[in-house]
């Protein structure tokens, strides 16, 4: 059984689009998947499954938010390697050393296509800063994420693909809770 941290872009924010976090973990489990814990109640949703295909999952509990809740919601499914990878290879953390609570990151749809980097990389968004990998946008915001213009619509309507931005502490719950997980199977 394979380990995955979904991600939900947009619910409980500025009071719009509400799910209570035990209605949330009640539906997956209706969908059939095992050991169900959310974090925090901004959509973050760890589970276990048999089924390696991370698409179907994306599609099957978007469906189910969309029939239970009646609205539309981004979801992106990882699996625990994933996540782990993307985690440990923060170059703001690796190489720089930067403080954490200004850390964030961005978890993209797919590969971003180079004519669509080429329109970002090499621009100047100074004080805010982003190093973009295949899998996830690391940001360095010094003035905070609520500040910047390096906001996941920015990356969306640049680089073509869809995406949802998590803080570094909530990146780091999100692979312990799902290490712990792991270990329990």
């Amino acid at each position: 059984m394979k380990t995955y941290i979904s991600i939900l872009r947009g619910i409980n924010i500025t009071g719009h689009n509400l799910i209570k976090m035990d209605a949330l973990r009640q539906m997956y489990t209706l969908l059939g998947f095992k050991n169900v814990q959310s974090y925090i109640q901004s959509g973050n949703v760890l589970f276990q499954n048999e089924t390696s295909d991370k698409q179907n999952l994306e599609k099957k509990i978007s469906k189910k938010i969309s029939e239970t809740f009646h609205f539309e919601v981004f979801v992106l499914v990882k699996e625990l390697d994933e996540i782990k990878e993307i985690v440990s290879n923060n170059p703001f953390v690796k190489i720089r050393n930067e403080d954490i609570t200004r850390l964030h990151v961005t978890f993209l749809s797919s590969t971003p296509l180079k004519e669509n980097l080429d329109k970002v990389i090499g621009q100047q968004y100074a004080p805010d800063e982003f190093i973009v990998t295949d899998k996830a946008i690391y940001l360095f915001c010094p003035n905070g994420y609520g500040n910047t213009k390096l906001s996941n619509n920015f990356f969306e309507n640049k680089l073509k693909v869809s995406a949802t931005t998590r803080n570094w502490k909530t990146a780091n719950e999100l692979v312990f809770i799902a290490e712990k997980m792991g270990n329990n199977i």
